[in-house]
């Protein structure tokens, strides 16, 4: 469970979408599946699910009931732990993504945090819209300031929490809204070995495991985007 004052990983997922004057989604990016990815990976990391084999396929299995704090999150656990039949990796994070006003609820928790506000402007004169700008950027520096010494220093000393951020925020295209393309390129290496588990601080046996979890949700993503183009 995230600490009082840590924000959960779909909260940090959103900070890092959001272009913070306008209040609106940078394009080009997966967001809505990074936020159900960050989603799966709290529940992996507070052992509320865990990934098994079945016949040759991951799928999520259901371990425990009780609430993980944010409304988002708990409610995704009731639906997994209401489900009929145990789904895959793939299906749960197509299914999250689609939930209603993904967006807007985590913006509505963060705008209780008083990080963001919510405004509104209209699209072509016509259609009125809700949008996030920040007002306390001090959160969000502190996110990136983490992905920068993660990425571009020779740090031996990762929390899991960020790796996995990483992965997602990888997997998703959102590194690339908030640094250079060019700087990433140089370090796709250090981004493979941070996302594989060679690059990683004093993080007990559990907590791997967690990371390795939350590192095969992150990698679902562009498979599914992939095959939601092909069709």
């Amino acid at each position: 469970m995230a600490e009082k004052n840590t924000l959960f990983l779909h909260e940090e997922i959103l900070l890092l979408a959001l272009r913070d004057e306008e209040g609106t989604i940078a394009a080009g990016t997966m967001y809505q599946h990074a936020i159900s990815g960050a989603i799966l990976s709290e529940l992996l990391i507070n052992k509320r699910i865990e990934i098994r084999k079945f016949k040759n396929k991951k799928l999520i299995n259901f371990i425990d009931s009780t609430p993980v704090g944010d409304p988002l999150i708990d409610e995704c656990l009731k639906k997994i732990s209401g489900a009929k039949r145990r789904a895959s990796l793939q299906n749960w994070v197509s299914r999250f993504a689609g939930l209603r006003n993904l967006k807007h609820r985590v913006a509505d928790q963060l705008c209780k945090r008083g990080i963001l506000r919510v405004d509104e402007d209209k699209v072509l004169l016509l259609f009125t819209r809700k949008v996030y700008p920040e007002i306390n950027p001090e959160p969000e520096k502190e996110l990136i300031e983490r992905l920068r010494k993660a990425i571009f220093t020779d740090t031996n000393n990762i929390d899991p929490r960020t790796i996995i951020l990483i992965s997602l925020a990888n997997s998703a295209n959102l590194l690339k809204v908030i640094f250079d393309k060019k700087k990433l390129k140089k370090q796709k290496k250090r981004i493979e070995q941070i996302i594989n588990g060679e690059i990683i601080g004093k993080a007990t046996k559990e907590a791997i495991e967690a990371i390795k979890a939350a590192v095969v949700v992150a990698a679902v993503i562009p498979v599914i985007m992939a095959s939601s183009v092909s069709h």
